[in-house]
């Protein structure tokens, strides 16, 4: 029997990480393993150096296992570097609204067009759109090198006319285009600007490195499918993930609360905290029974929310090469970064070097102890070594314990929604601690102490990120609307308008739901997914002429999950 192959890949703030698993059904095994620093300013190169890694560690038969491979999914951190260090592409927005709230007030960047028209919450037009103020704003704005547009319309999940208008003209003109209905078909108008003009804000970076995502994989003879991973647990096509880069910006935490429930069995049952300690940040989620707890309100970019379905997690900037710094308020571990430990070769003490002059008596290093231990002299020769590393160790460790605790707070603060069920009738209280990452080994006892749980450390802590990703299943939702008094079934964003009967009614309108989104993965490579539907809701309505008829609102979804686990 031929043996299958699913390989995932881990762009990080400090390492790039692969592993190639091996096998069907729950078991999988990891054959093969790969660690490269990644480089921040060329992601594309860390991926082929990590690929190269990869073979040489399968020896000279690599070549067979990578023709074996059937699936490749990938986290990276790149977009969401971009829009964090403000370098990401500078967007004109395109705003239609209609009567209300002044749109310019959830606005983003300082290249915004109020477009005149609008619709009603139905769809139906009050007031024609009037495209010439967009011409000569997106006129002005190629003068001033930009080349993104976002065009978001107030109810144009109900009708993208205008949308549609918006973005015909300024494709005319050369713009690259977002057009928020493609994104959400949620009605929430000032998330739906936000998802869009950081779509757009992306978008070039996003497929210039898939670009380079898929020769590499080519030019190591990896032919398979290609995934990238999503903010939400799942993932997605590359040819689906180009139309909403959007989705996959806060891929990295993702990618930490799948690599957990593949290596970790103990996740199954009641309520984990988990934590991703890498070189630069650590990230922390929640599992509950087995099913990683949502953002409720939709993931959160530079302070303004979106419409796109993200796990509910923290990042707290202390790693493993968090620098170590002392002044009259003490010592203090993090956030800034440059470079790695001591330990292993770098210029500056680091956690990292802290924890090994706490642990050289016990045997339990990472790197050059004695380095470490030199470095720690230096940096405050008025007091031991040992004494700084406790002090650097304990300011690290409580502000994770704080990040963890606020985050087990807002979580309780409102109804708690996982993967599994959107609402769970009981609190998120953890019981046990999951450490991966590079410094788990390290780090993991005085956590444990710190947070007063027990914290567990899985084989091959070092790579779960990539073991997430490799066993990550493709996933994807849909929101669709019918409007029997209009005759009028509509999918935002596949951009697909069906004419219904009045009789048409709930369950005809889940059916379609149902058919359309496993169609639309059918086309995307993920025939398998199965679909579930998460809400249906009907109202009753007057049509245009008065006559009864029904308002119809259907979400499903391809449910998020594993394709295998690394435990018997």
């Amino acid at each position: 029997m031929r043996k299958t192959f699913r390989l995932g890949i881990d762009a990080g703030g400090t390492h790039t990480d692969a592993a190639l698993l091996e096998g069907d059904g729950v078991l999988k095994n990891l054959a093969g393993r790969a660690k490269v620093k990644t480089r921040h300013d060329d992601l594309p190169s860390s991926l082929c150096e990590v690929l190269a890694a990869l073979a040489h560690s399968l020896g000279p038969n690599h070549a067979a296992f990578f023709a074996g491979i059937d699936g490749v999914t990938l986290g990276a951190t790149l977009a969401v570097n971009a829009l964090v260090q403000d370098k990401a592409e500078r967007v004109g927005l395109a705003l239609s609204a209609g009567p209300g709230l002044n749109p310019l007030r959830f606005a983003l960047g300082h290249d915004v067009c109020l477009v005149p028209g609008g619709l009603d919450h139905r769809g139906t037009e009050l007031r024609s759109l009037q495209t010439r103020p967009l011409f000569d704003a997106a006129n002005a704005w190629k003068k001033n090198g930009i080349a993104a547009c976002a065009c978001v319309g107030k109810f144009s999940p109900r009708n993208p006319a205008h949308e549609q208008t918006m973005a015909a003209e300024m494709d005319k003109l050369g713009f690259s285009v977002t057009q928020g209905h493609r994104l959400s078909g949620s009605l929430n108008f000032p998330r739906r600007i936000a998802t869009a003009y950081y779509n757009a804000a992306v978008g070039r970076l996003h497929h210039t490195f898939l670009d380079a995502v898929e020769a590499a994989l080519i030019s190591s003879g990896i032919r398979a499918p290609a995934f990238l991973l999503k903010a939400d647990g799942g993932s997605v096509p590359l040819s689906l993930s180009r139309r909403c880069p959007v989705q996959s910006i806060l891929s990295g935490p993702a990618a930490s609360v799948m690599g957990i429930l593949a290596l970790c069995p103990s996740v199954e049952r009641g309520c984990s905290l988990l934590l991703d300690m890498g070189g630069t940040t650590t990230d922390i989620a929640l599992v509950l029974d087995g099913s990683p707890v949502l953002e409720r309100d939709g993931m959160r970019l530079l302070g303004r929310r979106t419409l796109v379905r993200s796990l509910a997690a923290v990042s707290v900037g202390v790693g493993g090469d968090s620098l170590i710094t002392v002044d009259a308020a003490g010592v203090h571990s993090g956030p800034m970064r440059e470079g790695p430990a001591l330990a292993f070769g770098g210029e500056r003490p680091t956690l990292l070097d802290a924890l090994n002059t706490l642990n050289a008596s016990q045997g339990i290093i990472a790197g050059d102890a004695a380095a470490s231990i030199r470095g720690l002299t230096t940096l405050a020769p008025d007091r031991s070594p040992e004494d700084t590393a406790g002090a650097a160790a304990r300011d690290g460790l409580n502000k994770i314990r704080d990040a963890a605790q606020e985050l087990v707070e807002r979580v309780n603060a409102r109804p708690v929604y996982t993967l599994a069920a959107l609402k769970a009738a009981r609190g998120a209280l953890p019981e046990r601690v999951v450490l991966v990452g590079g410094p788990a080994a390290s780090v993991r006892e005085r956590l444990q102490a710190c947070l007063a749980l027990p914290v567990e450390t899985p084989d091959n802590a070092d790579v779960a990120n990539a073991v997430g990703a490799a066993l990550t299943l493709p996933t994807a939702s849909l929101e669709i609307y019918a409007d029997t008094g209009q005759g009028v079934l509509r999918a935002p964003s596949l951009d697909i308008e069906e004419r219904i009967g009045r009789a048409f009614n709930l369950e005809a309108a889940a059916l379609r739901a149902k058919e359309l989104l496993t169609a639309h993965l059918a086309e995307e490579g993920a025939s398998d997914a199965a679909v579930e539907i998460l809400e249906a809701d009907i109202f009753a309505t007057l049509s245009d002429c008065g006559y009864g008829a029904k308002d119809i609102r259907v979400v499903c979804q391809a449910a998020p999950g594993l394709a295998g686990r690394l435990w018997a």
